[in-house]
């Protein structure tokens, strides 16, 4: 499956779970749409033409993807912009909190903790283990609490958490809860009106292989009132709530349109066999690495992860070794420092195989062991 990727055939990419890769045919949609604008702005972008339909029409096969209904679903650049919008929108007042877990993306707690300083609310990361997050997540709540904040999908632990139960506790301690989606859509089969979260923010151009700004953002529709529009512009006055956040200036929607083509190259190409083989490859990876670095894995079991690992390093210099391993032996892969310790995260999609890891395991046997 490689040759359906654009990635530098030079490199080992093991890297899928930073900024994902898009595959040539979704790829060459894209560009489609974009040529198309530039002959035909107007035509292309106008509200008074095709563009409602357009937009329209992805949220529909979004909605269907994700298990929500389209109404319930607006388009986004990203996750990142979608977990702005629910933080800056929640009237937090002196006093309250909102409670997270340890594992949450870094740029997502650095918007939290900004957030609840400036509003002199406070910020709670609560350390836990997948099967105790619900119990250690919910046992931290208190009636300052405004909102529970976890992710899906773990992007520094590569951990998949239970948010389910921890939506449905939440819920019953009378509590929003908001759901860091960003590595799930593509990764993970999705039922975003079952899974019943407040605030779901999820990402395209990751695991679902659509071109980078593409995301989206799913509201219960009893939260939806709490959401502020980050740009109030010509449709704000409509009636429908999604539609009031489909026009916010002049862009390039083309990322997003894309969307359906990557939905079909999934289902062109046995998606959940794809899956399958990279989630062998993760459960090889773990053990193979641990054993190698003398680590405890983070995961307790298999269950815990699907296509994205992370183990423990022995002391060194993160940052240093992810440089050596692209420059001395052409391996792209995330090596870091999660709450003081060296890390590193091993993301298998469908163009990798069993020789990208056994690449991995041998340049670790030179650098680090």
């Amino acid at each position: 499956m490689r040759e359906l990727f654009l990635l530098d055939p030079d490199v080992v990419f093991l890297n899928h779970g930073v900024f994902g890769a898009c595959p040539r045919p979704v790829f060459a949609e894209y560009q489609r749409l974009q040529r198309q604008l530039e002959r035909s702005p107007v035509e292309f972008l106008a509200l008074e033409r095709g563009f409602p339909a357009r937009i329209g029409a992805v949220r529909e096969r979004l909605g269907a993807y994700v298990g929500a209904a389209a109404s319930d679903l607006i388009l986004v650049q990203n996750a990142t912009v979608a977990i702005n919008a629910v933080a800056r929108s929640l009237d937090l007042r002196p006093g309250d909190e909102i409670v997270a877990t340890t594992h949450e993306y870094g740029g997502n707690e650095l918007l939290w903790r900004t957030v609840c300083e400036k509003r002199g609310a406070g910020y709670l990361a609560v350390e836990t283990k997948p099967a105790e997050a619900v119990d250690a997540l919910l046992g931290a709540v208190t009636p300052r609490t405004r909102a529970v904040f976890v992710s899906h999908i773990s992007s520094p632990t590569a951990l998949r958490l239970p948010v389910k139960e921890v939506c449905v506790a939440a819920r019953e301690a009378g509590v929003l809860s908001i759901v860091d989606g960003a590595h799930a859509p593509g990764q993970i089969a999705l039922d975003l009106d079952a899974l019943g979260a407040d605030f779901y923010a999820g990402n395209c151009h990751k695991w679902l292989c659509a071109p980078k700004g593409a995301g989206f953002l799913h509201v219960r529709p009893e939260a939806q009132s709490l959401l502020e529009p980050p740009i109030v512009s010509w449709d704000w006055p409509l009636d429908d709530w999604a539609d009031r956040f489909r026009w916010t200036g002049t862009r390039d929607p083309s990322a997003q349109l894309s969307v359906p083509a990557a939905i079909d190259f999934q289902a062109e190409h046995d998606w959940d066999a794809v899956r399958a083989r990279c989630h062998e490859l993760a459960v090889r990876a773990t053990r193979e690495l641990s054993d190698l670095l003398g680590a405890e894995p983070f995961a307790a079991d298999d269950s815990e992860f699907v296509q994205m690992v992370t183990v423990r390093l022995p002391p060194c210099d993160a940052d240093a070794l992810s440089v050596r391993l692209l420059r001395e032996h052409r391996i792209d892969v995330t090596a870091q420092t999660w709450r003081g310790e060296p890390t590193l995260r091993v993301s298998f999609q469908g163009y990798n195989d069993e020789t990208d890891l056994d690449a991995l395991v041998d340049a670790l046997r030179r650098l680090v062991v």
